[in-house]
């Protein structure tokens, strides 16, 4: 068995044994979605500090969170729309918070660059979820791109417990970007086979 997937199941069987203990004490999906909302924003005040490594280590507890509530509803029967709703909101939140406390770091220090840099990583990270969300409106599913929340999480994570945030937040900024440009692209191509195939039904009919 190699490391890699020896980490892998070992995170798993804990992952597993939080979900069960999470069910059995009925705490309610939503209450886990919005305690990792809490969660980011404490690490956030710690990004506004400069309190770098700390937060890093804040948003890995988030992510547990993030990565229970879910299951938590499918373990006990509470999967909802407006959950999944509540979810995505509470995450665009949760990044926003996130990006905010590390502009409030740079703003205190007149780094007016890397304020600037932020605020594009902030913007970019949005665009992402906003791109899939409108083009599955038209399209049923826009799940290309690299730079999921996920993803960007992880770039966080690295940049703040290795102090090499700037070359995290370029890295997010750019494939970010590059990722909502993916999807606007993809989301033109299936609207024009779509429109064509509904313009031969019309001119069929």
């Amino acid at each position: 068995m190699t490391v890699t997937r020896l980490i892998g199941r070992t995170s798993g069987k804990i992952i597993n044994l939080i979900v069960g203990a999470l069910a059995l004490s009925r705490i309610h999906p939503n209450v886990l979605t919005f305690l990792g909302l809490v969660i980011n924003t404490w690490a956030a005040f710690l990004f506004a500090a400069g309190r770098f490594r700390a937060a890093g280590l804040v948003v890995i507890l988030a992510g547990v969170f993030d990565m229970v509530d879910g299951r938590v509803a499918r373990e006990t029967n509470r999967v909802t729309r407006f959950g999944g709703f509540f979810d995505s909101v509470v995450d665009r939140y949760s990044d926003v918070s996130l990006f905010f406390g590390l502009l409030v770091f740079y703003a205190r220090g007149n780094r007016f660059f890397y304020v600037v840099l932020t605020a594009l990583v902030m913007t970019g990270a949005v665009m992402v979820s906003y791109a899939r969300a409108r083009a599955e409106s038209l399209i049923g599913s826009c799940r290309v791109g690299f730079l999921e929340r996920p993803e960007r999480l992880v770039l966080l994570i690295i940049g703040a417990l290795f102090n090499r945030m700037a070359p995290a937040l370029w890295v997010i900024a750019v494939l970010s970007n590059i990722t909502v440009i993916h999807r606007i692209l993809y989301t033109w191509r299936q609207t024009q086979i779509l429109d064509a195939a509904q313009a031969s039904v019309t001119r069929a009919a």
